[in-house]
């Protein structure tokens, strides 16, 4: 029930600032990739693209968002399970202030670290293979939650400095190269989508630990 609630609630929350600040510069981006507009677009829509203003028919724009609170409900209920059992194998007492905690720990670990060294992506950029991607990106995330257990649930200095050998680890590795060449969307935009998504994240995992630690303290540990 924490999972189910909490995941729902954020998940509607992060739909909904998704709505008003990443999905307008995704649309944009589609522009720039496609050469100034859908394929559906008229003449006029098309040269409207070019300064970032596509228009799409009703339907298409309502799809795109139904599937985009799908995704985000249901990618928002997946992250709260594995918070909610995070918390249930610790064993400690939790509250709401103690979730913010909780959620910090996981912005850390999904949004942050991984985000130094790649980057949110719009339509259009370039980048590395995404095999490469998807291993330095599974192994960050693995060795960033391993190293904030170490440090949260552990005493010693031996434990401690490993715990920060293991979080610095990847980006000594680096994350997988690209050769890169002349693309089609503006870098401010890009810049732009990066810093957004990372506000959007960090916003969502405080109210996500937040939440968790309201309803998991609600309903009880079952012993």
């Amino acid at each position: 029930m924490t999972a189910l609630l909490a995941g729902a609630l954020a998940g509607l929350f992060v739909f909904a600032a998704h709505l008003v600040t990443t999905s307008p510069l995704i649309i944009q981006a589609e522009v720039f990739e496609t050469g100034g507009g859908h394929s559906h677009a008229t003449p006029e829509a098309g040269a409207a693209g070019h300064h970032g203003q596509a228009e799409e028919p009703s339907e298409d724009v309502f799809r795109r968002h139904a599937l985009t609170l799908l995704a985000d409900i249901l990618t928002s209920i997946g992250f709260a399970f594995v918070l909610a059992g995070a918390i249930s194998l610790s064993r400690r007492e939790i509250d709401f202030n103690e979730g913010l905690v909780w959620g910090l720990c996981g912005f850390a670990v999904f949004h942050a670290s991984v985000g130094l060294g790649l980057p949110p992506e719009l339509p259009g950029m370039q980048a590395a293979d995404v095999t490469d991607r998807q291993v330095w990106w599974s192994a960050t995330v693995a060795a960033t939650a391993t190293g904030l257990a170490l440090i949260f649930f552990t005493d010693g200095l031996g434990l401690k400095v490993l715990a920060a050998a293991l979080i610095i680890a990847p980006h000594i590795v680096g994350a997988p190269a690209q050769e890169f060449e002349a693309g089609t969307v503006p870098a401010e935009l890009a810049a732009k989508f990066a810093a957004v998504s990372l506000v959007v994240g960090g916003l969502f995992w405080l109210l996500l630990g937040g939440l968790s630690g309201y309803f998991y303290r609600r309903f009880g540990d079952p012993e």
